[in-house]
């Protein structure tokens, strides 16, 4: 575990100078300059620590051990664990000296002495180079920094060291998309995380070793991967890695050390993409983030999944878009780069799937520096993200229009009108319509505050005429304040625009405006609308209220 000041630029120095050496002259140095890790994981809310080592035949053990537990114990099983594992090693090297060999007689060993009986190694816990009384309880007796020494192979104790959790690598991979691995960390963050890509070597760049098949051929970035010059957590294909597999070395940190790397290599190849699409020209008026004054936004009606896998969908919704397409996995690919390209500070997004926003609208926006938050209506949901840098999360209100019209005595006027048409009454409290409230506040300003709603309302072509544009009160729940002051903005999703077949089917793109925050020496903000449309039969609100 390394404590360094600077410890990215340490690290690349020591690793570095560490590919300059031959493999024993690494080995060497690595043993002559440090201990055998023992990785403790000890959090309060749980009853049991686990304990991870690696005994000197190899083997790996992972204990899991009361807190409460006195130390004695552990050590005790630890030792028996010990000697179980030499007795095996020496069983093993027996049976493989008593083996045949290849001419078909026995291995000839000679007579020699028979091997002595092992004993119990010992086992002691110190710290601060004192040994740590066998009565004191676990949760205290392992400390970061002690050293655990089981016979005469010593452990440096580290506890709670950043770790991954979760780490996974896209199904789909095409060139010219960004590749945002899905990662979860403990005792860690991403951004003091370091990361290494490289890609697969190209057929006969590499040859296999004398004697065994290339299939079989052991992988390591010598001789079957290509290191990149990418260092960070997102890699953006070329049309060079088409046909190549991606693999990724990921050590997680936390700003002052570095826990256990991981590596994991993509299961697809890079496969090629669109070419030029529509939002790449428009990414050409959002290349930056814009200046803290200004909020630029986004709203984007991304289709689930479930309603893209109808036979309804593939012949009368989007009878001209190719099956392929259709799949979530391609158009997530899209999905992605479009979004992320925007540099936007505000995006809310309808028709989320569940599984889209954990496994790859967090991954992808989080690396850009979004936050989000979630809310599922039934088979899909909202989501809205925000800009760390500009904005924290204040509050969040989930509200259900069916239920607010039946409860809140601020619509009562509402459903007395609508009380008079039964059809309507009965067709908009069967609706699962939600409202997505955000209290965003400035990073820079804390009095400075904005909400953003967002929401999904039911359309249907044989129902309604058009979109309707309203301007109301919105009313938080639980707030003793007066309402707050409401523009909702509404855009009527209806097959109007056939793209081109690879293009079409990411998604709809409502609004993109910039506001500028009140109180500031700036004109008021304009909004401009970005067409492009799927289909989707659906109305789509964006609301903004700033005190």
């Amino acid at each position: 575990m390394w404590r360094l000041p600077g410890a990215r630029a340490a690290l690349r120095v020591i690793r570095t100078a560490l590919e300059k050496l031959s493999p024993a002259e690494a080995q060497s140095q690595t043993a002559a300059g440090a201990m055998e890790r023992a990785v403790v994981r000890c959090v309060p809310s749980e009853p049991k620590l686990s304990l991870s080592f690696a005994l000197a035949d190899g083997s790996h053990k992972n204990m899991q051990r009361d807190q409460s537990e006195p130390l004695g114990r552990v050590l005790s099983r630890i030792a028996t664990n010990a000697l179980k594992g030499h007795a095996k090693a020496a069983a093993a090297k027996k049976s493989r000296k008593s083996r045949p060999n290849a001419s078909g007689g026995a291995a000839c060993s000679g007579p020699g002495p028979e091997p002595a009986v092992a004993c119990e190694p010992v086992v002691k816990l110190y710290y601060r180079e004192e040994a740590v009384a066998e009565d004191v309880l676990n949760v205290d007796a392992w400390q970061d920094g002690a050293v655990l020494q089981i016979g005469d192979v010593k452990y440096k104790v580290e506890r709670n060291p950043p770790a991954f959790t979760e780490l996974q690598l896209p199904r789909y991979i095409m060139a010219g998309f960004p590749v945002c691995p899905k990662l979860s960390l403990e005792f860690g963050d991403p951004a003091s995380s370091l990361f290494r890509w490289y890609k697969e070597a190209k057929p006969g760049a590499a040859e296999p070793e004398v004697g065994v098949p290339s299939s079989l051929s052991s992988s390591s970035p010598s001789s079957s991967w290509t290191e990149t010059e990418v260092e960070e957590r997102v890699y953006t294909p070329s049309n060079a890695d088409i046909g190549l597999r991606l693999k990724l070395h990921c050590t997680p940190g936390d700003g002052q050390r570095f826990g256990p790397s991981r590596e994991l290599e993509s299961v697809c190849v890079v496969e090629a993409g669109p070419g030029t699409c529509t939002f790449d020209h428009r990414h050409l008026y959002t290349k930056k983030v814009t200046e803290d004054a200004l909020i630029r936004t986004v709203s984007y009606n991304i289709l689930a999944d479930t309603y893209a896998q109808t036979e309804f969908s593939r012949t009368v919704l989007y009878p001209y878009c190719a099956p392929y397409a259709l799949e979530l996995d391609y158009r997530q690919n899209l999905i992605q780069k479009e979004l992320t390209g925007y540099n936007a500070d505000v995006i809310c997004l309808q028709e989320v799937d569940r599984a889209v926003f954990s496994d790859s609208l967090v991954p992808a926006l989080e690396a850009f520096g979004l936050e989000g938050v979630f809310r599922i209506k039934q088979h899909e949901g909202l989501a809205t993200f925000y800009r760390k840098s500009k904005f924290s999360l204040l509050s969040q209100h989930d509200i259900s229009f069916y239920e607010a019209l039946e409860s809140d005595p601020l619509h009562k006027e509402l459903l007395e009108k609508l009380v008079l048409y039964p059809s309507a009454q009965e067709k908009v409290l069967q609706r699962s319509s939600v409202l997505q409230v955000s209290v965003l506040q400035s990073t820079k300003d804390s009095s400075k505050r904005i909400c953003v709603a967002n929401t999904h309302l039911y359309w249907h072509p044989k129902e309604c005429s058009g979109a309707i544009a309203t301007h109301r009160n919105l009313h938080l729940p639980g707030s003793s304040d007066s309402p707050a002051s409401a523009f909702w903005s509404s855009c009527d999703y209806r097959r109007s625009l056939a793209l081109p077949p690879r293009l079409v089917c990411s998604g709809r793109i409502s609004a993109h405006c910039k506001l500028r925050l009140p109180g500031l020496r700036h004109s008021p903000a304009s909004a401009s609308p970005v067409a492009g449309t799927t289909g989707a039969r659906h109305l789509a609100q964006l609301v903004f209220c700033i005190s």
